[in-house]
């Protein structure tokens, strides 16, 4: 029973290893492509950052776009999840919505590499199928099954959603560009930014079925602390 207990040990300490190294991994990457951008980090540059052996790279992931699909993946997931804390109290669907288009556009405002590998996340041919775009379309369904919404065509709806919050967001990127100046600027701008994500939830909420008047209502509702928040 002992040496039964010892291999149990070993395997998941192992196991922990191989998770800790893929994080170290994923972390790296996103500093990397944060400073030098996608086309502009090497395989070595990541195993180097992440203090990691070049050969157990492949023990994780089987090429450069392996890793950054994987790094992609593992940000929106770990958002959404985020998302998820955030909302878990609000009973009204809409609220759900609203906050979640906020604290996405937040962030993208303030993370811009963040922001950009959104709008690639959304591009790809599984944008509905994890993360926000599963969020969305979860979130959709229950407000349509309460009545809370009033949609002809739930895909179609979701999918114009998808394209006003990533218009939005490649709105947000070109204004971070221009945002690094004075300490009141950078208030004026928050400022800004912060009406900007409302104005935005209030849109897509309309895309919903809900009034003019009820849908701005809510985006200014107060916003849970979190990312970007």
């Amino acid at each position: 029973m002992e040496a039964r207990e010892t291999a149990v040990e070993c395997y998941a300490r192992a196991s922990r290893r191989k998770r800790e190294t893929r994080a170290r991994l994923l972390e790296a990457a996103f500093a990397l492509v944060a400073e030098k951008g996608i086309d502009g980090v090497t395989i070595n540059e990541i195993t180097e950052a992440a203090d990691v052996g070049f050969g157990s790279f492949y023990n994780h992931f089987t090429s450069k776009e392996g890793i950054v699909n994987a790094l992609v993946e593992w940000l929106f997931e770990e958002f959404a999840k985020t998302l998820d804390r955030l909302s878990s109290e609000l009973a009204d669907p809409a609220e759900v919505i609203s906050v979640s288009v906020r604290h996405t556009l937040l962030r993208a405002y303030r993370e811009p590499v963040w922001g950009q590998l959104l709008i690639r996340e959304s591009l790809s041919p599984r944008a509905l199928s994890r993360g926000l775009g599963q969020r969305l379309l979860r979130d959709s369904e229950r407000g349509i099954s309460e009545r809370r919404f009033v949609v002809a065509d739930r895909l179609m709806c979701v999918i114009s959603v998808i394209g006003t919050v990533l218009a939005g967001v490649s709105a947000e990127l070109q204004l971070a560009t221009l945002s690094k100046r004075t300490v009141r600027a950078r208030k004026v701008l928050r400022s800004r930014e912060e009406k900007f994500a409302q104005r935005t939830a209030a849109i897509v909420l309309q895309a919903f079925g809900l009034t003019r008047v009820e849908a701005e209502r809510i985006a200014r509702g107060p916003l849970p602390a979190g990312p970007g928040g």
